[in-house]
């Protein structure tokens, strides 16, 4: 249980006893679900009739009951605090007595420890199981996600040395706008009505940039500017965009393998069958294999304003990652990749994350094919001294534009 219960003269084995009764009492309702108004009664009462040290007052019973209940009731037994303080981004369990937080940005440890590896094993099993998923020393990496939408990985023991390991990426309770990044300093109003144009007339958007720098979260923003008219297919490992205000919206989740090794539904698979559904766009929350050759040939098949996320140092270096990703896929001439991809993806916008914890857009680049094919990239948005600057170089790939009759008077363009 918590450290802090302990140093109030809790000890944790009276702790394992209350717990352990509860459970008991619960069961005596078999044939009906206990409300949660009712859990707390019974845990109280249970807290109440047993005995505790004489020198444990009314406020640490409290702590106590409190404790018990996460651990009985909600989702995330011991760590329910932490996924409920809404300054956490992220947790991180290093084993059953070591227990990180990134809080505003930051790294910390917290005072909370697991009585043992079993029960860390137990609450991995229980949120793996909760969306249908295993993991046991046969299968030991399992991803999820819990109701909220918050992203969960998980490592038994037999693969991590000091696990078992457990990670929470927590779900954020809404997107930030566009001007909230903007009154951050994340981009510039200039760029961002640039980019507003380019998702509005249908270009090809890739986002890049290192872990942690927020590409999830600037997909997001992004997708406030697709018109609500438009069918817009998503397609994740793990659900976690939020574009609920899109009414045509197509949602797809992976799956994997059952114990049987059967059953497994891939990014690639998932892509496939979003082309039959008549989608105006596919959005690919990110690509990190083979799934990046079926992502280009989707977007070399008719289907604009699409977009997609993937981890690199550089928009540059983004462009070799996806035509390694391809290659091993098919086995294709490299110059026939390179050509789908310039085909394919119209801009690249690279976000960084920085020593004083935020977030921002450091590079806003068109695609172009250079001499012998290689890609090119057309910075048209650089990172300077005085923030996000436009640069003198123009849009080269205006059809798009000119197809939308957007005018020629936009100077920006």
């Amino acid at each position: 249980m918590m450290d802090v219960l302990s140093e109030n003269g809790v000890p944790k084995d009276q702790q394992s006893r209350i717990t352990a009764e509860v459970r008991r009492r619960f069961q005596e309702h078999s044939g009906e679900e206990v409300a949660d108004d009712l859990a707390r009664r019974i845990i109280e009462k249970t807290v109440m009739d047993l005995s505790l040290p004489e020198e444990t007052d009314f406020r640490q019973k409290k702590l106590l009951a409190e404790a018990v209940y996460n651990v009985t009731r909600k989702e995330l037994d011991i760590l329910q605090p932490l996924a409920e303080d809404d300054e956490i981004n992220e947790i991180m369990v290093n084993g059953p007595d070591r227990v990180f937080v990134e809080r505003s940005g930051r790294m910390e440890p917290v005072p909370i420890r697991f009585e043992s590896r079993e029960h860390l094993e137990e609450l991995i099993r229980r949120i793996a199981a909760g969306v249908h998923r295993e993991i046991n020393d046969i299968q030991p990496i399992v991803d999820a996600r819990l109701e909220d939408g918050s992203r969960v990985n998980a490592v038994y023991s037999n693969v991590a040395v000091n696990g078992p390991i457990l990670t929470i990426r927590k779900f954020p309770k809404r997107t930030r706008s566009m001007e909230e990044l903007i009154q951050m300093g994340s981009i510039t109003r200039e760029a961002a009505g640039f980019l507003k144009t380019l998702v509005e007339t249908g270009h090809n958007i890739f986002i890049s940039g290192g872990t942690s720098s927020g590409k999830t979260t600037f997909l997001n923003t992004l997708s406030e500017y697709i018109p609500g008219r438009e069918r817009v297919v998503v397609i994740e490992d793990s659900c976690e965009l939020q574009m609920d205000r899109i009414d045509n919206l197509v949602r797809l989740e992976t799956r994997n393998a059952n114990s049987q090794g059967k059953g497994a539904v891939s990014i690639r698979q998932l892509i496939r069958t979003a082309m039959r559904m008549r989608p105006d766009r596919i959005i690919v929350g990110e690509v990190r294999g083979a799934e990046a050759l079926d992502m280009l040939q989707a977007l070399n098949s008719g289907h604009e304003g699409c977009m997609s996320t993937g981890h690199s140092n550089s928009a540059q270096a983004m462009m070799y990652r996806l035509e390694t990703m391809a290659l091993t896929a098919e086995n294709f001439p490299l110059d026939a990749i390179r050509k789908q991809i310039v085909s394919a993806i119209d801009l690249v916008v690279h976000l960084g994350r920085f020593p004083d914890l935020s977030r921002k857009v450091i590079e806003i680049s068109e695609v172009t094919a250079g001499e012998g094919g290689e890609i090119r990239m057309n910075p048209l948005f650089l990172l300077g001294e005085e923030g996000l600057e436009r640069t003198e170089n123009p849009l080269q790939r205006r059809d798009k534009l000119r197809l939308r009759k957007w005018g020629e008077e936009h100077d920006i363009f």
